[in-house]
Order: C-alpha cells, then sequence, then structure tokens
C-alpha cells in the first residue's frame, strides 16, 4: 500500500522553489524589482510554499479565496484550506504596484531577497472578521490576532517563485526536511502509514504516551517539531530538537521515529491550525496526525478538545490523512504508569498532569519537577537551558550597572 496522496487533485507536491539556472535568471530579474518587506509569518509561508509543503498552493491567497476559506475552509475552486495564506501591505505600497507587475519579496528581518510574487490582485479584507473566523475571537492579547490586525491595510495575491529556505538547512542539518525528503525516507523504511506528531514544546511524558500509542497502531512516527518563530517564553527549537533526540534515543526502539523539523511560524489558532497542520502532514506523507489536549492553542480562547471536534465537521473526503484523538494524559500514581481518563478509573488526587506550559513555568522559577514528569534525560537538558538563560540575565544586569555608575 502507498504513502497518502499529497493535498489536492492533482495528489503530487507542488514545490515552487527555484534552483539552477531558473534561480539564477530570477535573482536577476529580482535586482531591479520593487521590494515588498514580509514579516516572519509571510516569510515562513513563502518557504513553506517553496518546499511543497502547502501544496496544491502557488502563491499568496486572493479575494475570493481569502472568503472562501474564512468561511467554509475551501478555495473558490474547491479545494480543502482551513487558513488563509496572505502577504499584505501599506496603501502607498500598493499604490505603486500595478496588476501583472512582478515584485521581489524581502525578509524583513534579515534583508534577503526571498522570491517574487507576479501580482495579479490588490484587495482589502476585513481584519476583524478574519480573526473571527480563523482564531474565533478578536482579543489582541491572542497571538495570532496580534499578528493579523497588524498586517497592511491592503492583500497581495498572486503565484510566487521562491529563491530561498533561509537559514533553516545551515542551522538545523538533517533535521531540517522537505516533503519530498520524509516522504522518501518513508518509503525506504517500507512504512504505509504514519503519524505526525507537531510539537512546540519539549516532549514530555505525555508526548511520549501518545506517540507509542501511534506507534502500536502505524509503521512508524514523524515527531515534527516547529523551527519557526515562536510567541515569548517558548523554549527554542535546537534545546527541543537535542531533547527528543535524548528521549527516542533512550525510550523509543530503534527505527520507530523520523525526527524532523519544518518551518511554519504558529498562528495559535487552535482548532483551525489543526487542520492546517493536518493538510501539510499529509504532504510530508502522513497518514495520521495525532490530535491531543488544547492542540496548538494558547491561553483559554479554546475547550481542550475542540481541535478534535473539527475534524468531525469538515466534509467527508476533504483531507486523506485523519486524527488520532488523544484523551488527557496524565501519570497516575495508582495505576503507577501513564493514563488517561478513558483508562484510569482513578481520582484527581492520583494524578500527575503533565503539560508543556507548566514544565516551562516550574523551570523557568528554578522550581522543583515532580518524578515522573518528565524524563531524566530531557530534565537535564532543559535545566541547562535555564541556567544559561540566567547567566545571560545576569550579564546583562551586571553590564547595566556598570554603565549606570
Amino acid at each position: 500500500m502507498p504513502l497518502v496522496d499529497p493535498h489536492g487533485k492533482e495528489k503530487r507536491l507542488r514545490p515552487l522553489l527555484l534552483t539552477g539556472r531558473e534561480l539564477r535568471e530570477a535573482m536577476q530579474e529580482a535586482a531591479g524589482l520593487p521590494q515588498i518587506h514580509m514579516n516572519s509569518r509571510e516569510t515562513s509561508d513563502l518557504i513553506m510554499l517553496g518546499i511543497g509543503a502547502f501544496t496544491p498552493l502557488t502563491g499568496f491567497t486572493g479575494r475570493d479565496d481569502w472568503r472562501s476559506v474564512c468561511d467554509a475552509c475551501v478555495t473558490s475552486d474547491g479545494v480543502f484550506w482551513p487558513i488563509p495564506v496572505t502577504l499584505s501591505i501599506t496603501q502607498d505600497q500598493a499604490d505603486g504596484l500595478k496588476e501583472g507587475q512582478a515584485a521581489a519579496l524581502k525578509d524583513a528581518d534579515s534583508g534577503e531577497i526571498m522570491g517574487i510574487i507576479t501580482v495579479a490582485e490588490k484587495y482589502t479584507v476585513d481584519k476583524a472578521y478574519e480573526c473571527q473566523q480563523v482564531f474565533r475571537t478578536v482579543d489582541t492579547a491572542h497571538p495570532g490576532v496580534a499578528k493579523v490586525m497588524a498586517q497592511g491595510a491592503v492583500n497581495l495575491a498572486g503565484p510566487v517563485r521562491v529563491f530561498s529556505e533561509s537559514y533553516y538547512p545551515e542551522q538545523y542539518g538533517q533535521v531540517y526536511l522537505r516533503p519530498a525528503q520524509t516522504r522518501q525516507i518513508f518509503e525506504e523504511k517500507g512504512w504505509n502509514t504514519v503519524a505526525a506528531l507537531q510539537l512546540r514544546n519539549p516532549m514530555h511524558r505525555s508526548h511520549e504516551h501518545l506517540a507509542k500509542i501511534a506507534i502500536e497502531v502505524c509503521d512508524g512516527v514523524l515527531i515534527h517539531q516547529l523551527l519557526g518563530k515562536l510567541k515569548a517564553g517558548d523554549i527554542p527549537a535546537e534545546v527541543r530538537v537535542q531533547a527528543v533526540n535524548t528521549l527516542v534515543e533512550h525510550y523509543f526502539v530503534n527505527g520507530t521515529c523520523v525526527q524532523a523539523g519544518y518551518p511554519m511560524e504558529m498562528r495559535y489558532a487552535g482548532p483551525r491550525e489543526a487542520l492546517l497542520h493536518a493538510v501539510f502532514r499529509q504532504n510530508y506523507g502522513c497518514s495520521h496526525l495525532i490530535v491531543g489536549r488544547d492542540h496548538a492553542g494558547v491561553g483559554e480562547y479554546y475547550g481542550p478538545f475542540d481541535s478534535q471536534r473539527i475534524f468531525d465537521e469538515i466534509p467527508c473526503g476533504a483531507l486523506e490523512i485523519k486524527p488520532l484523538k488523544g484523551d488527557w494524559t496524565f501519570y497516575c500514581h495508582r495505576c503507577d504508569g501513564m493514563a488517561s481518563g478513558r483508562t484510569c478509573p482513578h481520582g484527581t488526587e492520583d494524578r500527575l498532569v503533565v503539560s508543556g506550559t507548566m514544565l516551562r513555568k516550574t523551570l523557568s522559577e528554578g522550581g522543583e519537577v515532580p518524578a515522573h514528569f518528565s524524563r531524566p534525560e530531557v530534565l537535564a537538558i532543559l535545566r541547562n537551558h535555564y541556567a544559561t538563560l540566567d547567566e545571560k540575565v545576569e550579564v546583562k544586569l551586571h553590564k547595566y550597572a556598570e554603565g549606570k555608575h
């Protein structure tokens, strides 16, 4: 049995990353074009388009697609897609561009020219409406809402040609894998069914428990780390990668896991983002997505299992990939092991709830982590990370004090 097909009607990957002569000629062309500065989310979306992770999209979302995706999670030509992928500019910048004109796409942080867009459309949107549909809130304390509301007044749509994957291949090496590469790895392993485990936190005992359940029913697990920009306080990707490596080495059967990273930035859109995670994991070759408690959520904006329920609301056949729904997981002292609400009959007084948020808070405050919360090898890596942060803060305070006096 083959791997699941890539998403879309053509059932093939559509990477937009140029190489060779095409790349050289396009880069020469870009040197003479007006420039559009992209924020970090737009840059990461462009890279996802480039590597084929956003197959079958060929560029940034137009007005009809924007509305249709906001309203019904489908593009205007009938392809399932849960979140608009937009590029925005100011009104003054838009006035200087004509439809049909090409423009260079520049990452605002690094200054690197990342690609070219051919402008097919300029349009304005109701940002609050997009936020309500996608995030279920217009509260700007929500990091995804804040990002949308801060966008330029005009959206640009059109096909793109992508030049670069930024620093990801160099910084993350073999962990940074494109959809074509993971598919090749799975095929070489003889895997047909693969479950993706979404990670933006270090892999704690609940993640481990869910991954091992998936290994029981699938050929293997793709431990898929988010490498893009996170919100303040989240643990950097390189620390998470190190933690996952040691966990897999000590606590998983050899050959049952593939660790990889992808360059997208979190939107923290809860249920809608769970669907987006499913779409591009299908492109990576995964047949299942592990959806646990509060998948892709933030704060108290979503119910703990809203990201599971939304898979029951989408049209049948919208996706080939299927959710693996995990219940609330915890360590039960009476069961003497990891369990869930479906497998443990004991009360809350016997349960140690394991969460990335709680672990980050405890470690950042120098608190004592309870036994069974996380594996000791993982905790050692995380403690070292927070100790390093404390040292950096102390150095900054010392330098400030010296300068002040």
